[in-house]
């Protein structure tokens, strides 16, 4: 008898429906054949399929069996063909009599029959057409219940699967999304004096720009850097949805995690490969730069970090997407991220403060040569932290709170998407430079301004454009229309100094 039923292969963070069929021949020699170009865990998933349904006491494997993977020219592979594959077995044997054309199911099992959750359930429920009925472990539920246009049925086992099927009633998994405010226990607060720093984290998560900070140890740049996000607006449901796709192609949703609320903030270790930064491996699985999307990647000691990790980091720093290529597959993924970096001035950390520092010339231009005309190109705001007397530390007031930060943040925000909304792009630092010719609106006098730094700093275009965009969000931070002098000159500050 034939059987056929839906399930998904994966292709960067969308998914490619895959058809189950399943043959099985009354007459012949004993036999389990999976073809359609089936890939690693997929050639394994027949003994996971023959035991657990052998375990149930369904053996069906005393006749020639064939599934065939479609279309046979796509390359497949993951451990959710499980269940489709043990279901399609099933209903080709006579043992399941509901219709299955508007079913789709993904999940993998455990040798005695058990659903345990996949990876890239989200995508896979994103492709479907609606009414769909779609059957996936317990652990993917929630995440699964994001698009409220399909039917949602969660089990824990095979057994509950086929009794499903076979007429056993069970409601549909609904749930409705709420998203969370205060989600973050740091706060700005916190930080006393630096009103510099403060002052550009707050023109970075305005504008979504990227930003630097070069300073000693202790003077607070980790530490500003971790209340970033608690300062950035709530995330949109597509922002959310996007997040949660690459999240789940990348494993990360397992334990019935549902959408992803809060934005990511991805530290990085200077021990990182490329491939973990930019994504890549053998199954081209999404890097940090794709996990960060909507939210921040820090570098923290960013000088410490291998030359080629920086260098890949130019693609998507400009692009906002990355391109993975291996041998068997090319997928692009988002990389709509906030770049935060930081890092000493020189080895020892003390180059230009009143602690003695230790290191010679040549080690401190070896030290600063990682940062590259093409990298430092791509930041928009370089910004020199200075060390804090502890002296005078508690005698300095509280510093302002997240709440209020937000606020204006907020307001920048939403001119940006008001300003935007014929456009494809969300943010200032997005604007190319038609979208600058259109929506910088800057003064004659502001533009003189820009030109005598052009001309004394010698500027490459991509830095002549990041000013003008940076300029363009502290115009909106003040809700002018206009960019003004005071705003060129606010942001040509944070490109001069002795970073570069």
């Amino acid at each position: 008898m034939f059987a056929k039923v839906k399930t998904f292969t994966l292709i960067g963070i969308s998914a490619e429906q895959v058809d189950v069929e399943a043959d099985i021949r009354s007459m012949g020699l004993p036999s389990f054949n999976v073809v359609g170009l089936a890939e690693g865990a997929v050639k394994e998933s027949k003994e996971r399929v023959k035991s657990a349904l052998k375990n149930i006491d369904f053996n069906i494997f005393d006749r020639p069996i064939t599934v065939n993977l479609a279309p046979a020219d796509l390359k497949k592979d993951g451990s959710h063909f499980d269940l489709p594959v043990a279901v399609c077995l099933i209903k080709a044997s006579g043992m399941i009599e509901e219709n299955l054309e508007n079913y789709a199911l993904a999940g993998e099992l455990s040798l005695d029959g058990k659903l345990r959750g996949v990876a890239g359930i989200l995508p896979f429920v994103s492709s479907l057409p609606d009414k769909t009925k779609v059957i996936i472990p317990n652990e993917n539920v929630k995440e699964a219940s994001v698009l409220k246009n399909i039917e949602i049925y969660g089990f824990d086992n095979l057994s509950e699967v086929i009794e499903f099927l076979n007429g056993n009633k069970k409601e549909a998994y609904s749930e409705e999304i709420v998203f969370e405010s205060g989600l973050y226990d740091l706060d700005f607060a916190d930080v006393r004096g630096q009103f510099f720093i403060k002052r550009a984290s707050e023109i970075a998560a305005a504008g979504m720009h990227n930003i630097l900070m070069m300073g000693p140890p202790g003077s607070g740049k980790t530490m500003i850097a971790k209340r970033i996000p608690t300062i950035m607006p709530e995330m949109t449901i597509d922002e959310a949805i996007e997040t949660t796709k690459v999240h789940s192609v990348a494993g990360l949703l397992r334990d019935n995690k549902g959408l992803v609320q809060k934005r990511p903030f991805i530290i990085t270790h200077p021990t990182a490969s490329d491939v973990a930064v930019v994504g890549g491996g053998k199954d081209a699985k999404p890097g940090l730069v794709s996990i960060a999307s909507n939210g921040i990647l820090f570098f923290d000691e960013f000088l410490e970090f291998k030359k080629n990790v920086l260098e890949v980091l130019r693609q998507p720093l400009e692009d906002r997407v990355v391109t993975v290529s291996r041998a068997n597959r090319t997928v692009v993924y988002p990389a709509n991220f906030m770049f935060v970096a930081a890092c000493n001035p020189c080895p020892c950390g003390y180059y230009g403060t009143e602690k003695e520092c230790v290191c010679t010339a040549a080690q401190i231009q070896k030290y600063r040569s990682k940062l590259s005309g093409p990298i430092m190109d791509r930041i928009d705001l370089h910004v020199v932290v200075d060390a804090v007397d502890i002296k005078e530390l508690n005698k300095l007031p509280e510093g302002e709170n997240s709440l209020k930060i937000k606020e204006r943040v907020v307001v920048a925000r939403d001119l940006q998407k008001k300003r935007f909304v014929d456009e494809k792009i969300n943010y200032n630092s997005q604007m190319s430079e038609k979208h600058i010719k259109k929506y910088a609106k800057i003064s004659n006098e502001a533009f003189d301004t820009l030109e005598v730094f052009h001309k004394k700093f010698k500027l490459s275009a991509r830095s002549y454009m990041k000013i003008l965009k940076v300029s363009r969000t502290i115009a909106d931070l003040e809700n002018s229309e206009i960019v003004t002098k005071k705003h060129i000159l606010e942001a040509c500050q944070y490109r001069f100094d002795n970073i570069t």
